[in-house]
């Protein structure tokens, strides 16, 4: 083998591993949603659940694709590391019970609560900005 290429095995390897992370991911936060109208879920855990449920299914992210690198800063690190810390918060009995019922549903349920407040974000931002740099007499 010459030096400085990859196997192409080690290469499908790679890629399955992240199909199958990716897998996953998608499957908790359609759990988080799930969990977050459980009557048995803690209250601050269903708090928690239904925002990171919302802006992962929110068709509007806080961060556009279109940004380089930071684009997709959400999708890789943000929505992970919240799906990460929601699941300590519930029982990890609940939380199987919650992905078994994730992986049963075909739809991916989306997110308009989480839409909106994208929305918000991005026109308070605005609204700040605008006042920020308004020139005044």
């Amino acid at each position: 083998m010459k030096r400085g290429r990859c196997r192409p095995t080690a290469v499908w390897a790679v890629l399955s591993s992240l199909k199958t992370w990716a897998r996953g991911i998608k499957r908790d936060v359609v759990a988080l949603w799930i969990a977050a109208r459980d009557p048995r879920v803690p209250w601050y855990a269903k708090f928690a659940a239904g925002a990171v449920a919302a802006y992962a299914l929110s068709p509007i992210d806080l961060i556009p694709d279109f940004i380089p690198v930071l684009g997709y800063l959400d999708d890789l690190i943000i929505v992970p590391l919240g799906i990460l810390l929601v699941v300590k918060l519930i029982p990890a009995s609940l939380m199987d019970e919650f992905r078994q019922e994730a992986i049963q549903r075909e739809a991916r349920p989306k997110s308009y609560l989480g839409m909106a407040a994208i929305a918000l974000i991005w026109l308070a931002l605005a609204a700040w900005l605008a006042w920020l740099f308004w020139p005044r007499r």
